[in-house]
């Protein structure tokens, strides 16, 4: 269709959740009334963008909230960073070189007061959360592929089970008493483990091999069956799904309250929940590329469809992201109730009510993220942290406080963490950024600044029409590849000559193709180039200055100037790089022109040519 600015496209996700699954067994989680469903969802995030953003140097691999208020954030050059969570967002704590390569496993005992990370190096780094201090290190002479906190039987004492990654073999450590295996278990599985998890309902492991065998076994002998679950033989149950679907999951994640589990696998792209009692597949939800692509193609309703170019574009992330090692970071969580699961897709982060089994909300559906791991947190976090049993208790004076909850998430090739809140982030404050500078450059990166500031910037520009001067200011700091674009086209003087192809009343002018109907023009880099979007700058006032665009990245030499009071259709789809400072008039003049049924001027309104003017100058 050209590249037309006032185009208004459908950006809603596509989401896709399966009918229950065949055979399961009645929903543990009973549907509630309306007002108790409403209740234990305003207790989740709501906002459509993150609000903020923190760095590490290197990308973000994990990310995890304790039950004692702290977030922990690993990143792929070995660093584990502990933030504490407050009413009012987070504050950074301490930042540790844990290891010298990436963390392969990490795990969170129960009660949020110890963590521990592996690496290739063979240690085992133990983390007293509430102090944020590293208290032990635990060489292994295997090779770890898993870790899981569990709590002895016979002594009551916190231990950490480690998995070996070349054998069957389980290690168990009391941290405190040196690099001495206190068991060794190898007789759980045939295959090297990959995933475990201790439930303290029912006072076992669950855990997974790699070839996709889900075994349950207490930690005391004869490491069997636990006698509370509601089964005996593993043919009751559906524990051979991945086994039968030729794949292995790459996370495992209890509810608060130990009743399910949820598995996510990249060899299919599904997320599965299992019930931990009768080990039955609860739910079975299908985040595959044919998925996405059927929904895509058959939504009718429009609800759930994307721009195509978008579509495109995200397909092709998301084809990477499968292919690399990325993608097995990947995980679902549960809300505190466990009632709600959460889980990053293609179209964005989405939240299904488990009882009803369907999407409820979507987060992120206009980010350009693809966010991987996630991680909750509800209400200010710590003993006195304030409870979804009381936030949704009938007795209105059982609970008051804010629960701020606050979603973290990491993202493909992305070196921040994000946090999804109940707030949009604030596009009224101009000196606030969403994205939070809080690493050092390297000297590489200074240097590298240095030498921009040297460089002349554009600061302004006269457009000289056949009408009169448009006059206005340019934003390289926010927008520099627009900017450059614009300003390399003006000097090389590639719109002297163009016309006003397109002019719609009340709403914008629009320029900048040599051909002249909306369907010519090309970048200086002979390519389109990316979106350049900021809370900064919105279309919340007339007279911007914009890129016109065929779907998201996508940009080339058109540009339109909005006359509109304000345009909040285009924010996030449309780059901002200028606005009027003078000459108002002229553009008003041009807004006035009578136009054909396509809204190009009856009459030829014409850059003579374009004047740019630099910092210093």
């Amino acid at each position: 269709m050209g590249n037309h600015a006032g185009e208004k496209r459908d950006v809603s996700p596509s989401t896709c959740v399966n009918d229950a699954v065949p055979g399961a067994p009645t929903a543990k989680r009973a549907a509630l009334p309306q007002h108790l469903e409403a209740k234990y969802l305003e207790q989740l995030p709501s906002a459509e963008m993150y609000e903020r953003s923190y760095m590490h140097r290197d990308a973000i691999e994990f990310v995890v909230v304790t039950p004692t208020g702290f977030v922990l954030t690993v990143s792929a050059d070995g660093h584990v960073k502990f933030w504490k969570k407050g009413a009012q967002g987070i504050e950074f704590v301490k930042d540790f070189r844990a290891h010298l390569g990436a963390v392969t496993a990490h795990s969170l005992s129960p009660d949020g007061r110890l963590f521990a990370t592996t690496s290739v190096d063979k240690m085992v780094k133990i983390f007293d959360v509430v102090n944020f201090d590293m208290i032990g290190i635990v060489g292994v002479e295997c090779l770890p592929s898993a870790l899981c906190w569990i709590r002895d039987p016979l002594d009551q004492s916190t231990c950490i089970a480690v998995a070996d990654s070349e054998s069957s073999s389980v290690f168990v450590f009391d941290y405190r008493a040196g690099s001495e295996p206190k068991y060794t278990f190898s007789d759980i599985h045939r295959l090297p483990v990959v995933l475990m998890a201790y439930s303290t309902m029912f006072e076992c492991v669950i855990s997974v091999d790699k070839g996709g065998m889900i075994e349950y076994w207490s930690v005391d002998e004869p490491h069997k069956l636990p006698p509370s679950v509601g089964f005996s033989l593993k043919s009751q149950t559906d524990l051979y799904e991945f086994k039968k679907s030729k794949c292995v999951p790459n996370s495992l994640v209890l509810s608060s309250d130990n009743e399910l589990f949820a598995c996510t696998s990249v060899g299919d792209s599904a997320i599965r929940v299992f019930s931990v009692f009768t080990g039955k597949l609860y739910r079975k939800y299908s985040e595959s590329i044919n998925t996405s692509s059927a929904i895509q193609h058959g939504d009718e309703s429009g609800r759930f469809r994307l721009d195509d170019m978008e579509f495109g574009r995200r397909l092709a992330i998301e084809n990477e992201l499968l292919k690399s090692a990325a993608g097995k970071l990947s995980n679902a969580i549960f809300d505190e109730s466990g009632r709600f699961l959460l889980y990053a897709s293609l179209v964005g982060i989405k939240i299904v009510s488990l009882a009803a089994n369907k999407v409820v909300r979507i987060l992120g559906k206009s980010e350009s993220c693809r966010f991987i791991s996630l991680a909750l947190a509800q209400g200010t976090a710590g003993d006195t942290g304030p409870r979804i049993d009381l936030a949704t208790s009938s007795n209105p004076g059982a609970w008051t406080a804010d629960a701020n909850p606050t979603l973290f998430c990491t993202a493909f090739k992305r070196n921040r963490f994000y946090m999804f809140t109940c707030d949009e982030p604030d596009h009224s404050l101009q000196e606030s950024d969403r994205d939070v500078f809080n690493e050092r450059p390297t000297r590489e990166e200074a240097s590298l600044a240095t030498e921009v500031t040297k460089r002349q910037t554009a600061e302004s520009a006269i457009l000289r029409t056949t009408l009169g001067d448009i006059h206005f200011a340019l934003f390289p700091q926010h927008a520099p590849k627009a900017v450059e674009n614009f300003v390399t086209h003006a000097q090389n003087g590639y719109f002297d000559g163009v016309i006003f192809h397109r002019v719609i009343k009340h709403f914008m002018i629009q320029t900048g193709d040599p051909l002249g109907d909306g369907t010519g023009g090309e970048s200086i880099w002979s390519k389109p180039f990316s979106d350049e979007f900021t809370p900064k700058l919105r279309h919340d006032r007339p007279y911007t200055v914009s890129m016109a665009n065929a779907g998201a990245n996508s940009n080339g030499s058109q540009f339109f100037i909005t006359t509109a009071e304000e345009a909040p259709w285009l924010d996030d789809k449309h780059t901002i790089f200028g606005r009027v400072t003078a000459g108002t008039d002229v553009v008003r003049l041009i807004e006035s022109a009578k136009t054909d049924k396509r809204d190009k001027p009856l009459d030829d309104i014409g850059i003579m040519n374009v004047q740019v003017k630099f910092t210093g100058y």
